[in-house]
């Protein structure tokens, strides 16, 4: 971690442990459609990138109903649960040592900018960040147009930068940055999925890197 001058963080599932309201949002959903719930285990087995894809494959039929909209009913459902999610610990472990040792640390989020400026602002953890950049709509689409945007911006070497993240997007995102990458299975995918990626380094948590 010493030889890095700059993190890159994902939040959702990385450092905002808000795995159980996701289950909870989407399984709201699939209730009142009449589909199968999803256990904890199942959702970290299907959930992807891009998410429509993931609603489609826990039975969504986007011919017969509108993508907005169904979109729009979950984040109503995970705004509602937010408050129920808090930062891991450990990961306000290491922003601090971050922080004390003079790193340059940024959020790059699929979340929506707003509500991810007003969850950092909440969990107060916003001091520690250069820049946090999330996307300009609701629909957890790419973040790599983002990411090579911050990159150049803070003239960053991608040889001098780490990426976090818990999804096999996160290690996307990283590779077209250039940089190296650390997924962490505690979030939104499961250990398996994210060795199947190639990371050369993939951790059950994020205590693993604070003892590396």
């Amino acid at each position: 971690m010493l030889n890095y001058k700059a993190f890159i963080w994902d939040y959702n599932g990385t450092l905002l442990d808000d795995l159980s309201i996701g289950v909870l949002s989407i399984n709201k959903m699939l209730e009142k459609r009449g589909l199968p719930l999803l256990t904890i285990e199942h959702y970290r087995e299907v959930f992807t990138f891009p998410v429509k894809s993931y609603y489609e494959a826990v039975g969504f039929d986007f011919e017969t109903e509108d993508w907005d909209k169904a979109a729009n009913e979950f984040i109503d459902h995970y705004t509602e649960l937010l408050p129920q999610s808090g930062i891991f610990p450990e990961a306000i472990d290491l922003l601090s040592l971050f922080n004390k040792e003079g790193k340059k640390q940024f959020i790059l989020s699929a979340m929506e900018q707003n509500m991810l400026h007003n969850s950092t602002q909440s969990e107060e953890i916003s001091q520690y960040f250069d820049e946090i950049s999330g996307i300009d709509n609701i629909y957890a689409s790419s973040k790599i147009d983002n990411g090579l945007q911050l990159m150049k911006k803070h003239e960053l070497q991608a040889n001098e930068v780490c990426l976090f993240g818990d999804t096999t997007h996160d290690f996307e995102v990283a590779k077209k940055l250039g940089c190296d990458c650390i997924l962490i299975a505690s979030g939104h995918q499961s250990y398996q999925k994210l060795k199947e990626t190639g990371c050369p380094k993939v951790v059950n948590h994020i205590k693993e890197i604070i003892k590396n």
